[in-house]
């Protein structure tokens, strides 16, 4: 059963199988990312080297982001069974390295190697949907119930790892996806079914193409991070020169690549183009309240990581209540756009409240405002999946999937990237502000001593007791410029949904409106 290859339409068992296989491949990435999220707090506060904050996230997205249609396109060609096998086997593997990690360095590094196994799990394990079940509606009913599965595991992910963290620390988080890595590895090794792709000419990857993003996004992650830091003019030009070149260079690479990783007939339907926007713009939002919230309600209100976990874990829990319910209504639609038009506004209202708030947040208010950015969200991720598949032409079907993942990974990295950066410039501001304008005898070893937010996450100290609050109000107001951003990306998203083509699964048929009676 394991080598088999299979041509034949699969039985109702064996689909459920496969199915359970790789959601629980997927799980392993869509665990990771909720339970560090809660964990980040605790890492920074044991290793140090706070402005190294968002790297611990971003390392990962960006190998991830290559990686994506890297190995959706090397599926195409050579099936997609045996990548996820050692997807699983590598992210596994790099999950333990990460829990050895003695430094922000050496975690970092291992996040990024977690990242390549990340990236070859959704890039192909999302493309095995559409070639487990040719029929667009067989496929559609499928894959929501694949999504199901995957936004409960984004619903427990932030409990489980608040739980974890307080009571045996942050290497927990990563402990934990070694049993799941094996569970996940044995099911689909023996259910997940070989399709050997028909014979096409000799493969050749555009691995020059692959450079090139990397160095388009790492310049600028770099260029985002110098930026709130005032760095040298020279690096800031340096930086800034070498993301220009480099997409320069990009684009044309992928004009005369033969199996370019962006392919440009593609990108040149404009539907789309715009749902490709949309999915990076989302992206940054998800990733931001995943990395930040937790960091908001650690370091800015004082809560306990599992205090902080139960705030953040509404998000997760509406968010697959909203997917479950848009998947049961999203095909009986005549406009199924409405659902994730919707989504953005919710999202940018909880976004914009939440900012809004600051400090003086109480906990059932903060629980009602993450539960509905996840009713917002859990209702624009599916839908761009699904209807970018619904357009996508058959021959880029796989390269399609894997983008619309890689491509809010993108918006995750830049997200992560300039909201990491605002907190740490503007935290400065606000917390020298603070300090001297409602106390202008404070010691300079108090302002010394609170320069670093990372003493925030650490055990109060009694010396500096009464300055807490001020502190603390500082990093609040710092996150919520980062919270303002993602209100803006949110309507920015929605004003780009307004500007799609009516979208339409097949068998739905939209009636025409009645005319008025003429007299």
């Amino acid at each position: 059963m394991t080598d088999s290859v299979v041509s034949s339409p699969l039985t109702f068992r064996r689909s459920l199988l496969a199915v359970l296989g790789l959601a629980l491949v997927l799980m392993l990435s869509a665990l990771d990312q909720t339970v560090i999220g809660n964990a980040m707090p605790y890492i920074v506060a044991d290793l140090g080297d706070f402005n190294l904050y968002a790297w611990v996230a971003t390392s990962y997205l960006l190998t991830s982001i290559i990686t994506v249609p890297i190995f959706g396109r090397l599926g195409d060609y050579y099936g997609r069974k045996y990548f996820v096998i050692a997807a699983t086997v590598l992210f596994t593997l790099s999950s333990a390295l990460c829990s050895f990690a003695s430094s922000m360095q050496m975690l970092i590094l291992w996040r990024a190697v977690q990242g390549i196994g990340g990236g070859m799990l959704v890039g192909t394990a999302f493309a095995c949907i559409p070639e487990l079940f040719p029929d667009t509606r067989q496929r559609l009913r499928w894959q929501i119930l694949f999504s199901t599965a995957f936004s409960i595991v984004n619903a427990l992910g932030p409990t489980l790892g608040g739980i974890l963290t307080e009571q045996y620390g942050w290497r927990s988080v990563f402990y934990l996806n070694l049993p799941l890595g094996v569970l996940a590895l044995v099911v689909s090794w023996i259910y997940l079914p070989y399709f050997k792709p028909e014979k096409k000419a000799a493969i050749r990857l555009d691995w020059l193409g692959a450079l090139l993003i990397m160095c388009v996004l790492g310049s600028m992650q770099l260029l985002a991070e110098f930026l709130p830091s005032n760095g040298s003019a020279f690096t800031l030009l340096g930086l800034m020169l070498a993301c220009g070149l480099s997409a320069a260079l990009l684009i044309f690479q992928q004009r005369r690549a033969h199996s370019p990783i962006l392919p440009p007939p593609l990108f040149a339907i404009g539907p789309i183009k715009q749902l490709f926007i949309i999915s990076v713009l989302i992206g940054a939002v998800l990733f931001t309240l995943l990395y930040f919230m937790p960091l908001l309600f650690q370091g800015g209100y004082g809560y306990s990581p599992k205090q902080a976990a139960w705030l953040v874990t509404p998000m997760g829990v509406s968010i697959t209540i909203s997917a479950i319910i848009n998947g049961r209504i999203v095909t009986r639609m005549q406009n199924p756009m409405r659902l994730p038009q919707m989504g953005f506004l919710v999202a940018a209202t909880a976004c914009a409240i939440l900012a809004l708030v600051g400090s003086h947040g109480h906990f059932g208010v903060l629980m009602g405002l993450m539960m509905m950015a996840g009713i917002g969200i859990g209702f624009i991720l599916l839908n761009v999946t699904i209807f970018i598949q619904t357009l996508a032409p058959r021959e880029y079907l796989g390269i399609a999937t894997a983008l619309t993942q890689s491509l809010r990974l993108v918006g995750g990295l830049l997200g992560t990237a300039l909201t990491g950066a605002g907190v740490t410039k503007f935290y400065h501001v606000h917390v020298g502000s603070k300090l001297l304008v409602n106390d202008v005898t404070v010691p300079d070893e108090v302002q010394r001593y609170f320069s670093d937010p990372q003493v925030l996450l650490q055990p109060l100290n009694p010396q500096y007791a009464q300055y807490y609050p001020l502190a603390r109000s500082a990093m609040v107001n710092a996150i919520d410029v980062g919270l303002v951003v993602c209100a803006v990306l949110a309507l920015l998203a929605f004003w780009q949904s307004t500007r799609l083509p009516l979208i339409q699964f097949p068998g739905v048929t939209v009636k025409a409106k009645k005319k008025p009676p003429t007299t």
